[in-house]
């Protein structure tokens, strides 16, 4: 297993790291142990969380992720043979019953969600604790079409990350991230940092996949130029990768047809090499496809030398087709008319003495 460094935090991690979000949800106890275990003998030694998991959030499983990696880091003995990753929950009412609702990424909050991880995951500290949404209004989880506040009450980043500073001080942290962030976050976070003298942002997990490019546009600049890791998620696209519909299979269950050129009837998608894994570059920007043919399991065989184009070309310009067709993209929505209005946002620091640096520094 390969490993990639942190960001500049000296922490090495695998390129794989093992997602689990589902344990508590789809996965028994005894099954997460299982998947644990497995992950560990392959080489991946990289564990993600978060306090809300698992997913779909509920009141009544939240933070039975975190116990379940907690009793068989208990039971197996193996803390200083990972790399431990959580996260705080920013803002959000569809989550209003976690800690006992109004939790924001304040001080108190983020101190209390961190005491509470550490229980449960039956350990002193996590190596990377991540914000897993920002606590302002922003776009985030797919949402498209920008519609900043005219009044924006949120956290001021300088007070979050002087919480997390005061955190990895403590020894509780080792390092700290974002996830679901934009550019504009990223570079705040960074810029104050090094204002400040605090803790730099480590990792950004993003989504990225052969479906969602979008981090290429603004934040992958970022990630290299600053050595800020890309933690990509759902690199397989929440399911909807190449591998579901070139097996046979589509991402509604149905056979995904290819032209025969000896019939010219539709017949499933021909085996072959084929992309079925992504390889996730975890201190890099880059997720890239690997090669294996279905009847070989000893490992990655070459890309095919064919001249013709790639079984999922086609594949690719449907799944555009159909996402900018989709009854579930909504159309531009009006906007409140910001003319004549200032828009306010949270100054860096309650006090703070000195003109206000423009959003975007």
């Amino acid at each position: 297993m390969q490993h990639r460094p942190l960001g500049h935090t000296g922490i090495d991690v695998s390129v794989l790291c093992l997602g689990t979000m589902t344990f508590g949800e789809q996965n028994t106890e005894a099954e997460a142990h299982a998947q644990l275990d497995r992950a560990l003998a392959a080489g991946i030694d990289f564990i993600d969380t978060a306090e809300m998991y698992p997913v779909p959030p509920r009141a009544e499983t939240q933070g039975m992720t975190e116990s379940y990696i907690g009793s068989w880091l208990a039971a197996r003995g193996r803390r200083d043979r990972v790399v431990l990753a959580t996260k705080v929950a920013g803002r959000g009412e569809w989550i209003n019953w976690l800690r006992g609702g109004g939790h924001r990424l304040d001080r108190r909050n983020i101190e209390s969600a961190l005491d509470a991880s550490l229980r449960r995951l039956s350990t002193d500290y996590v190596d990377l604790y991540q914000l897993h949404w920002p606590d302002r209004e922003t776009n985030f989880f797919g949402k498209l079409g920008f519609s900043p506040a005219l009044e924006d009450d949120s956290v001021p980043l300088l007070e979050t990350l002087e919480v997390l500073g005061d955190l990895v001080k403590s020894g509780k942290v080792r390092a700290v991230g974002v996830s679901n962030e934009t550019p504009w976050g990223l570079m705040r976070y960074l810029s104050l940092a090094e204002r400040h003298g605090l803790p730099r942002m480590a990792s950004i997990q993003n989504p990225y996949s052969l479906l969602n490019r979008s981090f290429e546009i603004g934040l992958a600049e970022v990630a290299i130029r600053e050595q800020c890791g890309l933690l990509p998620i759902r690199p397989l696209a929440s399911g909807c990768s190449p591998e579901n519909t070139l097996g046979g299979n589509g991402p509604w269950g149905r056979a995904s047809p290819s032209t025969s050129a000896s019939a010219g009837t539709p017949t499933r998608s021909p085996s072959g090499p084929r992309p079925d894994t992504l390889i996730l570059l975890a201190a890099t920007g880059w997720t890239r496809p690997r090669w294996r043919s279905p009847g070989s399991p000893a490992g990655p065989s070459p890309p095919p030398t064919s001249s013709a184009p790639p079984p999922w070309s086609n594949w690719r310009r449907t799944w555009r087709a159909w996402i900018w067709a989709s009854p579930t993209r909504s159309s531009r929505r009006s906007r409140p008319s910001t003319s004549g209005s200032r828009i306010r946002l949270p100054e860096d620091k309650a006090g703070a003495q000195g003109p206000r640096a423009p959003p975007g520094d």
